[in-house]
């Protein structure tokens, strides 16, 4: 899943994208309005975790200008301001969610999983099943049965990725897009190694990973 951090505090934005990769989001960052706004709207994210307080243009413009292009984006506000007024104001402005700093990581991440859990789901269930495999969209986790299938991050971002999204082909740069950000690069060779490794181990749980490679356009899932 696809998150966008746009916070001015260096030191917080990079603690907030290593715990959340290490929890399987695929993260960009920004500490600048402007350039976050560009990033939300062209950026497809399911997520924004937005501070009000930012150069260029502020949170509460920036949540009236995505909501006035009618992106259904799934926003939660971070910010230090924490009188009531500030709550209400950003959410009649269209923010879905507000936590003052500071904040618990943890509740941090349970916001983020209830924000997903109203969001418009690309499917009706947390668990997505392909042939005799399960994906728990939730825990992140692989079973075949009641086995779990031991993948690395990267590798499940890609199954996610194509399990979500069955019956379309994804290139490799948008899987790599979707795995590592827009802003860093995961190359064709490596994808395919990831694919490669998360096969074999389906394989010695007793089935077999249901991607398809489609020559020259990239990989899919067909439901």
């Amino acid at each position: 899943m696809k998150l966008l951090i746009i916070e001015d505090s260096i030191s917080l934005r990079r603690s907030l994208r290593l715990g959340l990769k290490n929890l399987g989001f695929a993260v960009d960052e920004t500490g600048d309005g402007a350039q976050g706004l560009t990033m939300a709207v062209t950026g497809e994210y399911e997520l924004i975790i937005l501070d009000i307080m930012l150069p260029s243009v502020d949170g509460i413009t920036l949540v009236q200008t995505l909501r006035t292009k009618q992106l259904s984006t799934r926003i939660l506000i971070l910010s230090a301001k924490h009188e009531p007024e500030d709550r209400v104001n950003a959410i009649l402005t269209g923010a879905d969610d507000y936590l003052t700093k500071p904040f618990s990581f943890d509740e941090l991440h349970a916001r983020l999983i209830n924000l997903m859990r109203r969001g418009e789901l690309k499917t009706t269930s947390d668990v997505i099943y392909v042939d005799n495999l399960a994906l728990n969209l939730q825990l992140k986790l692989l079973k075949i049965g009641n086995t779990i299938i031991d993948l690395t991050p990267n590798e499940y971002r890609i199954v996610e990725c194509l399990f979500n999204n069955q019956n379309k082909v994804f290139s490799a740069e948008k899987l790599s897009n979707h795995i590592a950000g827009q802003y860093d690069l995961v190359s064709k060779n490596t994808i395919e190694a990831h694919i490669s490794s998360a096969r074999k181990k389906v394989r010695v749980a007793g089935g077999e990973l249901p991607i398809q490679t489609k020559r020259g356009f990239g990989y899919m899932v067909q439901g």
